[in-house]
């Protein structure tokens, strides 16, 4: 049976890819890529380094000259990856509070997102991979084997990081969760560089009703019946 090499997975926040993404990569024993680390990393990088979220030059220079890069998981710790920053592992530095409060306006910088387009899509070429974002299938890797846009309703995701929140131990406000949501995805939509959308020959997979179990059933089903294109991709 033939496997697509390249598994581009897009969606919003909260549809499900990184889980569903970090599943189908485990499944098929390729790396997970999700390219959201990469804007958590500079993100954390710069309030690190006491730059101003707002200041869009430093942030992108920081972009240009940062090392960021993701590997399979070194260390056995729950994580799915390891991300190093100039050699050093940052992966749960990137997941603090402080950083989700800062990521959404850093990855709207048409700079930041190109200094790390390549870094992106050199990953990416190297194949077998799942490559998990919000502009994969549109402008990292536009000629991926296999395109899966995961969705699903605002009050959906909104109620799913909820829980996770409360998960965590964390107090949070459903109403406070759902003004967040509903401002994430006015800035990831609405941005002049990449913004979110669907790739014309993406998959679109609603995941409202659905358990995890399900949503992964249902993506390996496209994965498994994935035929390439006779004569190669088209240029």
């Amino acid at each position: 049976m033939s496997l697509p090499s390249t598994i581009a997975v897009d969606g919003p926040a909260a549809s499900g890819k990184s889980t569903i993404g970090g599943l189908l990569a485990e499944r098929l024993g390729y790396l997970y890529f999700d390219t959201g680390a990469l804007y958590r990393a500079i993100t954390c990088l710069a309030l690190e380094r006491g730059l101003a979220i707002g200041d869009e030059e430093a942030i992108v220079a920081l972009a240009q000259a940062a090392q960021i890069t993701i590997t399979r998981p070194t260390v056995q710790d729950g994580r799915q990856y390891t991300v190093y920053a100039d050699s050093r592992d940052i992966t749960w530095e990137i997941r603090s509070p402080e950083v989700d409060a800062h990521v959404s306006p850093v990855s709207a910088y048409p700079g930041v997102r190109e200094a790390l387009k390549a870094a992106q899509r050199r990953m990416g070429e190297e194949g077998q991979v799942v490559m998990v974002g919000r502009d994969i299938g549109t402008v990292i890797l536009p000629h991926a084997d296999l395109k899966i846009y995961l969705d699903a309703s605002l009050e959906v995701r909104a109620q799913r990081r909820y829980e996770e929140v409360l998960a965590r131990g964390e107090e949070a406000s459903y109403e406070d969760v759902l003004a967040d949501m509903r401002r994430r995805d006015e800035i990831d939509s609405h941005r002049l560089a990449a913004p979110l959308k669907p790739a014309e020959d993406a998959i679109i997979v609603d995941t409202d009703h659905l358990s995890i179990e399900e949503v992964l059933s249902q993506v390996m089903a496209l994965v498994e019946k994935w035929q390439p294109l006779e004569g190669g991709v088209d240029p």
